[in-house]
């Protein structure tokens, strides 16, 4: 196969879709609305689909790891952002040094685990 990727867009679902909405805006990402119950949420070419649909099983189970450019940056910037203290359920965990590279943990208001990391 000849892969010619331009994006991979995972869906995730959302507890409460409107408190996720307002998450994943302060989190910095660009939301469009594609209907009432579901939008793509951008940051320059990476983007996933929110969907409001919530399973508890699939949602607490649902991982992304998202590289970025420097994990302390990043870190620092989530820290300032005051996400768990502005939305309830929401935990960000401290960077992970690692074999591999560095990563931190955030999770949104539903339970999707999101990994920040950035490789060696």
């Amino acid at each position: 196969m000849n892969h010619k990727i331009k994006s991979i867009r995972p869906f995730i679902g959302a507890k409460d879709f409107e408190i996720s909405r307002s998450f994943y805006r302060d989190l910095g990402f660009e939301e469009t609305v594609l209907e009432s119950n579901f939008s793509v949420f951008k940051s320059q070419e990476t983007a996933f689909y929110l969907q409001d649909y919530y399973t508890k099983d699939w949602i607490e189970n649902t991982m992304i790891f998202l590289e970025v450019d420097d994990v302390d940056r990043y870190y620092d910037e989530l820290l300032a952002l005051n996400l768990p203290e502005k939305y309830e359920g929401v935990k960000l965990t401290p960077i992970r040094n690692l074999d591999w590279g560095r990563e931190c943990f955030l999770h949104d208001p539903s339970g999707v685990l999101w990994h920040f990391g950035e490789f060696k």
